[in-house]
């Protein structure tokens, strides 16, 4: 697989062949953790395939989604934690099967030296990880749950690129931050209205445009 077909911006041969020469691939199976909180940074990771959620935890216990890291992605979070030596303040898991290709820290600094594209590719990341950020604020802050919920639905159908969800209303609550009974009774408000069909551990969404990014 070329990774110019897999990092966002245009590599040159010579970025490209740094990074598979400095990198580690590892595969993760759905589910699996990543990276968890309070865990020293020594690689920076570039998604390869698949897609990683990342969640932040509070001191119950309680989770909220902060983002997906797609193919040609990485986690910005891990640059900063990298290059200052710092724990992770943030958990990685595995959305679904997912192939990833790690940059140790000590050669994330010598590409950025070496290859002002690289530094552009980091910016860029940087930019489009606040904008999301600024979308999970505005999101609790302002929204109701029941908007922010079906906005949530819409985003995991066009990541999976299926109109077919196949969750628990548990897991729905952890990664909105709020309480099942909660997420039970606005999927049943939903059901009503015909936004979603409801099935054991799946929900489908009945938007045509998620057949636009199919």
């Amino acid at each position: 697989m070329e990774l110019d077909d897999l990092i966002e911006f245009k590599a040159s041969p010579e970025i490209r062949e740094k990074l598979y020469e400095y990198g580690t691939i590892k595969k993760f199976s759905e589910g699996d953790v990543i990276l968890n909180e309070h865990a020293y940074i020594r690689a920076i990771p570039i998604v390869t395939s698949g897609s990683i959620r990342v969640i932040r935890r509070d001191e119950d216990g309680r989770e909220i989604l902060l983002y997906y890291i797609t193919a040609g992605e990485s986690c910005i979070m891990s640059f900063l934690g990298g290059m200052h030596h710092d724990t992770s303040k943030l958990k990685a898991i595995a959305e679904e099967d997912t192939e990833i290709l790690f940059i140790p820290v000590d050669k994330v600094t010598l590409l950025i030296k070496e290859y002002p594209e690289w530094l552009d590719y980091i910016f860029r990341l940087y930019h489009k990880r606040f904008e999301e950020l600024l979308e999970v604020v505005n999101a609790v802050a302002f929204k109701k749950m029941d908007e922010r919920l079906l906005s949530f639905i819409k985003k995991k159908c066009m990541l999976t690129k299926s109109h077919t969800l196949y969750v628990t209303h548990e897991q729905l609550a952890n990664e909105l931050g709020t309480a099942r009974v909660v997420i039970s009774r606005l999927l049943k408000q939903m059901e009503g209205e015909g936004l979603v069909v409801l099935g054991r551990n799946k929900i489908t969404f009945k938007d045509q445009l998620i057949s636009q990014h199919s």
